[in-house]
């Protein structure tokens, strides 16, 4: 996997994907940015929520589950001191579905978590990481 980054002038950069796609990184205007994207670590944590949220949609779907819909919430503290690591991640899913079983949802949470989602098993080397989910029905 390769990506590119490349300065915009000020705390602005962009960056570019192998696969093509570019996202624009700016820093906060206290450090010299004009808020124009997300904050590097931002996208970090964003990265993580797509990489565990992708995998539950994907084992719910790959055992016949009807799912329609899928939201990570993440919140998470970061060290106080450099480097600013993150030290605890939360991350709340509400799935949406027709006739999803609890024990169906958390089994794929704990795949995610455990087996499948690189970003967050990466991140739990310097984070407490934990999960919660909620089912909301659809009729």
């Amino acid at each position: 996997m390769k990506a590119t980054i490349k300065w915009a002038g000020g705390a602005s950069f962009v960056g570019e994907s192998e696969s093509g796609h570019s996202v624009v990184m700016d820093g906060a205007p206290d450090s010299g940015g004009r808020n124009l994207g997300a904050r590097p670590m931002e996208m970090v944590l964003i990265g993580m929520g797509g990489c565990t949220a992708f995998d539950v949609v994907h084992i719910l779907r790959k055992g016949r589950h009807d799912v329609t819909d899928c939201a990570a919430y993440l919140d998470a503290q970061r060290a106080e001191t450099d480097p600013k690591v993150f030290t605890r991640i939360h991350v709340h899913f509400v799935v949406s579905g027709r006739q999803l079983k609890p024990e169906v949802v958390e089994r794929a949470v704990k795949l995610s978590a455990e087996k499948y989602c690189s970003a967050s098993i990466m991140l739990a080397k310097t984070a407490v990481i934990t999960h919660d989910f909620e089912i909301v029905g659809v009729a």
